[in-house]
């Protein structure tokens, strides 16, 4: 009996241990990192003769990645949101930032810097958005109103870890507006009452993440998207930078900007004689609790 429990427990341990050792291999290939920022202004005036307005911003981020790496196998996953909130003077709370945007993207590595890839990126956003007049608001966005879902194949070029870009031949651009009114009205590039536009073309994509100089983290992402079945010319651009200077362990100072030209986004006058496509253009700079993990 005695040796039977013996057995047993050597037999226990040793698929214990094994397990162990299994589970840590696997876990050694996986590298996982995030930053998230909470960044609030405030103005308070009193018999100010210099006059203004008492107001308040708040803006928070988590950006989130993890990636795999084994042998010829490379696979990153990033998730960045953002929201904002302002409210001056009397008028009502309005949004500053909102975004949503997850990106996985999967190599296997041909030589030394080139890899087979493969991207998946989806992008929305969280709450309603407000177009605001002199004395009214009207909606002109809402969660999956837009939704964008884009799928690609191509080579990627990976020097280091810190830079990689991707050519991609094949590509299709999922574009999703979810909402009666807003797709009644053909907004953001689809038939008026449908609720999808698929496109069929080609894109690149480049990131590059460094610390530049000492507690300046700089991050940013490019992406182009051409059309090929309609005005292949007119590209697609969304750019996007993330720069981090580290005050101290809990503290920093972040610049956030983001560029899009999306040629079947189309705009009006206050009149509403149509303008065409036009740059759009973000900037949110704050100073605040940041946590690095």
């Amino acid at each position: 009996m005695i040796k039977k429990i013996t057995f047993i427990v050597t037999l226990a341990f040793f698929a214990s241990s094994t397990y162990s050792q299994e589970t840590a291999d696997t876990i050694k290939h996986w590298k996982f990192n995030g930053v998230t920022s909470v960044n609030f202004t405030q103005v308070s005036l009193t018999n100010w003769a210099a006059g203004g307005e008492n107001s308040y911003a708040l803006n928070g981020l988590i950006n989130l990645s993890i990636n795999y790496s084994k042998d010829k196998n490379d696979w990153l996953n990033t998730l960045n949101l953002g929201y904002g909130l302002q409210k001056q003077g009397e008028q009502d709370v309005r949004k500053t930032d909102d975004q949503i945007d997850f990106l996985s993207k999967y190599g296997r590595k041909v030589s030394k810097s080139f890899f087979i890839s493969a991207m998946l990126n989806f992008k929305t956003q969280f709450t309603d958005g407000l177009k605001y007049e002199t004395d009214t608001s009207y909606v002109i966005s809402k969660f999956m109103a837009p939704a964008y879902l884009q799928a690609s194949l191509g080579m990627e070029y990976k020097p280091s870890e810190v830079f990689y870009a991707v050519l991609s031949p094949v590509a299709g651009k999922l574009t999703m507006v979810m909402d009666d009114t807003l797709s009644s009205k053909g907004a953001f590039g689809v038939e008026p009452g449908k609720k999808t536009r698929l496109e069929l073309g080609g894109a690149v994509s480049i990131g590059f993440k460094k610390d530049i100089m000492k507690n300046v983290n700089f991050n940013t992402t490019l992406g182009l998207f051409s059309n090929y079945l309609e005005n292949a010319q007119n590209v697609d651009l969304d750019w996007k930078v993330f720069v981090t200077m580290k005050i101290n362990d809990y503290l920093s100072a972040n610049l956030n900007t983001h560029l899009i030209y999306d040629d079947d986004i189309k705009t009006s006058d206050k009149d509403g004689n149509p303008e065409g496509a036009k740059v759009q253009f973000k900037e949110v700079f704050g100073v605040g609790l940041t946590y690095k993990f």
